[in-house]
């Protein structure tokens, strides 16, 4: 990609996040969501390939929708109420409108069907993208109405997002299929806790973006994009390895890494809000998610590749590989130190 149109796209997927972040009003917000998604796209399909091309044609399609329906919900409720004020979103109707526009731009149940498909043909360095950077405009939104919120409706999404995002992990073998449905399953933790406690449910998607970064990145750098491919990481680099594990453990919500954390912060305050059986069927249902990230981490750290001379390995280290995995490596580590420091 040309370095001018390289930073021309990167300037309106940045500037279009940050007008959504800075702005009061209905209008403005469409706005910013549509360069963001006008700027993405090139990225998607920059690859020379008919599953690119694919992808961002759902991305578009998808996304067009959710902003049709964003600006449906924002009219109604300006025609009701008389104000385009993002915080003063006090039509029921229009209010659920929203939740459903902004759930499908991200991606949560029962309006995931896209994500896992879009990202299994983008690249590495693209999924990061979508998983992380372009899910803030969405959350952000979400944090400012979070008063006029129905609790039933985001309890709901939640749960759905938890459930298929743990039963449709399981069974993939494609690294960015799975982390599209891990990060389903995070984010039915946010909507749940969006109207009961927006700061824990802030919190709880900052910390998987700083999970995700550095997985995505390691990833990248040994261009592993399947399960198979995960089994040379151990006798090939160690220390990538290891940090992958943490990662994942901590993705997995197992104490004492800084996963574990929001998660204990939003089944507390649910048990607070005597939502206990809510709290109790998110645990549960935690455990499917739980058992295809033991699954990798078992083929990071208790497998080896066949050494028969016959086979091939899929393994491709890109140059400074070891450098990059060093500069990673306190990023990563940092998803272990969090939980101390708020335990302090």
């Amino acid at each position: 990609m040309p370095p001018m149109a390289l930073s021309m796209i990167t300037l309106g997927i940045i500037l279009g996040t940050l007008m959504v972040i800075s702005t009061n009003h209905w209008l403005t917000a469409w706005l910013g969501l549509e360069l963001n998604m006008i700027s993405i796209i090139p990225v998607i399909a920059k690859q020379k390939h008919l599953r690119s091309t694919e992808s961002a044609t759902k991305y578009f399609l998808t996304q067009a929708i959710a902003s049709a329906l964003m600006l449906f919900s924002s009219t109604l409720n300006a025609w009701q109420t008389g104000s385009w004020d993002i915080t003063q979103l006090n039509n029921k109707m229009s209010s659920t409108l929203m939740i459903a526009s902004l759930t499908m731009k991200m991606g949560a149940a029962p309006l995931h069907f896209w994500l896992p498909e879009v990202l299994q043909g983008s690249t590495l360095t693209t999924t990061l993208l979508i998983t992380t950077w372009q899910k803030i405009a969405p959350i952000t939104l979400l944090y400012m109405i979070s008063n006029h919120i129905q609790s039933n409706t985001t309890t709901l999404i939640g749960l759905l997002s938890i459930l298929i995002g743990g039963w449709g992990g399981i069974n993939q073998t494609q690294l960015r299929k799975m982390m599209a449905y891990s990060s389903i399953a995070h984010l039915g933790w946010t909507i749940t806790a969006i109207s009961i406690t927006p700061n824990i449910a802030l919190l709880n998607i900052i910390i998987y973006m700083t999970m995700s970064t550095p997985f995505f990145l390691m990833l990248s750098t040994s261009s592993s994009k399947t399960l198979q491919t995960m089994t040379t990481h151990w006798s090939h680099s160690p220390t990538t390895a290891i940090t992958l594990t943490l990662l994942l453990l901590s993705m997995a919500g197992l104490p004492p890494l800084s996963g574990f954390t929001p998660k204990l912060l939003i089944l507390n305050n649910l048990v607070v809000h005597k939502l206990t059986i809510m709290a109790t069927m998110m645990a549960l249902l935690s455990l499917l998610s739980l058992v295809f990230y033991l699954r990798t981490t078992y083929l990071l750290t208790s497998t080896a590749p066949p050494t028969t001379t016959q086979s091939t390995t899929l393994w491709q280290l890109k140059p400074h590989h070891n450098q990059i995995t060093a500069a990673l490596a306190p990023v990563a580590l940092f998803n272990i130190t969090v939980l101390p420091a708020l335990l302090m």
